[in-house]
């Protein structure tokens, strides 16, 4: 499978095909519009100033208690108003949707997926027919990782080199790869097609190379192409072929 999507078109964020993306599109979205908003106060309190003291000389002063209380309350007005509504909704988010992998291995029908990230490609891995990881029918590919849509995915994450980031920018996920010890991140996608996985970390002079596809699938299709490749990985299976044997034990979330 060649590691190249159909590019997006137009401007803007990429199309979202995630559950749960928009939950960071209102984020991004209600930032540009404070930055605007305050962009547009700002630059008409100068413009404002300029025209009003245009003809005498520029003074220096501290200010009056009025003028203070205005800057203290509209400083005051951005931090509670603007950086405290977008830290109270990213915790929020990140703990409820996007952290929450216990909920997400919990539900039915959801994936696991074991990712090894090494220069200059990305290895995935899927437990077989039996449900469990290091066993002859688990299902390994390169570049290429399906997945079903409508349900949960949870993905588990090593490097065994430096250190990468799994972006997938269409489901607004992204998660660093980090030699010596595992990370996670989950999604579910909700339109199938196929959709770009790049690294969002410089991880050497071929980083350009760490690019991929993500293909979503409709559930029976998913099915069936993994029943395939388990029986494949199961016959073509070499107990003396080390480099294959990359994956671990899942490791269960514990809060």
């Amino acid at each position: 499978m060649t590691a190249a999507p159909l590019p997006e078109h137009g401007y803007g964020l990429p199309h979202d095909v995630s559950v749960d993306g928009f939950r960071v599109d209102e984020l991004i979205h209600f930032t540009l519009a404070a930055i605007t908003v305050i962009f547009v106060v700002v630059a008409a309190s100068l413009i404002w100033s300029f025209v009003k003291h245009r003809s005498g000389p520029a003074l220096y002063s501290h200010g009056t208690r009025g003028s203070i209380g205005l800057v203290v309350g509209a400083v005051a007005l951005v931090l509670v108003g603007v950086d405290g509504n977008l830290f109270i909704h990213t915790l929020g988010d990140m703990h409820q949707y996007f952290w929450n992998f216990k909920s997400a291995e919990a539900a039915q029908g959801a994936v696991l997926i074991e990712v090894n990230a090494h220069q200059w490609s990305w290895d995935a891995r899927y437990p077989g027919a039996d449900g469990r990881f290091g066993t002859p029918d688990d299902v390994i590919t390169t570049d290429d990782i399906r997945i079903p849509v409508g349900v949960p995915v949870v993905v588990q994450l090593a490097s065994t080199d430096v250190i990468h980031s799994l972006y997938l920018p269409n489901l607004r996920v992204k998660q660093d790869a980090v030699p010596g010890t595992i990370t996670r991140i989950t999604f579910q996608a909700k339109i199938p097609g196929e959709y770009e996985i790049a690294c969002a970390q410089h991880c050497g002079p071929n980083h350009y190379k760490m690019r991929a596809v993500l293909t979503v699938l409709a559930p029976d299709a998913f099915r069936n192409w993994l029943a395939d490749a388990g029986e494949d990985a199961r016959r073509a299976y070499d107990p003396e072929d080390k480099e294959a044997h990359w994956g671990w034990e899942w490791r269960r979330f514990e809060p």
